[in-house]
């Protein structure tokens, strides 16, 4: 597996997560975030590129999430703060070579970890 997620769990409505992302063999030129919940599409959250410099947002999250990554360590971490119930999801890791605002390039998944926001 090239990705693994972890940092998901259950947290009240206002309160934060940092979730983490490891990549197991290699750095990627740019790395995602997305979640999904059951019977709904994937949707994108947040993504970072190389060099940590740019960052992309969906507008749900704008303001309230922060990306970053360690490169020496192949980490990534989206920092979620004033979660609400909407924010509960599968929250995907992904993966590409491509460049930042290609949403439809990823090409490595992890298998997901849940968080849940409680009203």
């Amino acid at each position: 597996v090239p990705l693994v997620e972890s940092g998901g769990g259950l947290v009240h409505a206002g309160g934060s997560l940092r979730l983490s992302c490891a990549a197991s063999a290699r750095n990627f030129s740019t790395v995602g975030w997305f979640r999904q919940a059951p019977g709904k599409e994937r949707e994108f959250v947040a993504a970072i590129s190389w060099s940590g410099v740019a960052s992309d947002y969906s507008d749900s999250v704008k303001g309230r999430f922060t990306i970053s990554r360690e490169n020496t360590k192949r980490m990534v971490y989206p920092q979620m703060n004033s979660l609400e119930p909407e924010d509960t999801d599968v929250y995907y890791c992904a993966a590409s070579d491509g460049s930042l605002y290609r949403r439809n390039d990823y090409k490595f998944w992890g298998h997901g970890t849940q968080v849940t926001v409680s009203s």
